[in-house]
């Protein structure tokens, strides 16, 4: 029995206790529906508009600047207000459609629809495993961890390789990662409010709230990418 668990047991399964562990995973989920709904509609907004093709060298501008928001907030995301937060967010999910704009340009709408469904399934069992399990997962981040690194410098070497292999493989196990992140991410934050829920802090259990969508929402677009890779047909 780990940390939180003990903390859990001494608590005890109250009323009060269930509810507010409720609400912050509706909150949070409904936090990651809606970011993953702005992106969407910013993505085929963009696409259909012809504004994708307007933006010329300004969408590779649109295309790194969320890789950029997230060192940002990797390094002060965890010491902003509840508003800088939200603000932040839904900044965020707006770049993202922007980039994500460029799949309906490479893949049919409805392979995209397609996958998009497959993707929402698997998210919701994933998550669904992960708050529900009473098998501790805090294991599976550093073996997550050290996949994700692999993803990416095997992504960067099939830039050069240029091989439909390797890059097979890549989405597979892109998506197992991302689908274990899922579980992994979802238990953490129930885990986070399991330990925090006695201090009775409303700003700190809404500011997890959003924490915890960014983790789901780029969990969630990963493995949709990753299933788009191998499942998607092209234009």
């Amino acid at each position: 029995m780990n940390q939180n668990e003990r903390i859990y047991a001494s608590e005890g399964p109250t009323t009060e206790f269930d509810q507010g562990l409720r609400q912050l995973m509706l909150t949070m989920y409904n936090h990651t529906a809606s970011g993953l709904a702005v992106s969407g509609a910013v993505a085929w907004l963009t696409y259909s508009s012809g504004l994708l093709y307007a933006m010329g060298s300004l969408l590779y501008v649109a295309m790194f600047a969320p890789l950029g928001m997230i060192f940002w907030y990797s390094f002060a995301g965890q010491n902003w207000s509840l508003q800088k937060l939200g603000v932040f967010y839904y900044a965020f999910v707006t770049l993202m459609g922007l980039s994500l704009s460029t799949i309906f340009a490479v893949y049919t709408a409805m392979s995209i629809t397609q996958v998009f469904f497959i993707t929402s399934a698997t998210f919701a069992g994933a998550s669904l495993y992960g708050y529900t399990t009473n098998r501790d997962l805090t294991s599976w981040g550093s073996f997550l961890f050290i996949g994700l690194i692999g993803i990416i410098i095997a992504s960067i070497v099939n830039i050069f390789m240029a091989s439909t292999a390797l890059m097979f493989a890549i989405s597979i196990i892109g998506v197992l990662i991302f689908t274990g992140l899922t579980a992994y991410d979802t238990q953490n934050i129930k885990n986070m409010y399991v330990a925090h829920a006695h201090h009775g802090d409303t700003e700190w259990l809404d500011k997890s709230a959003i924490h915890g969508a960014l983790s789901l929402y780029l969990d969630f677009l990963n493995m949709f990418q990753f299933l788009l890779m191998f499942m998607g047909n092209s234009e």
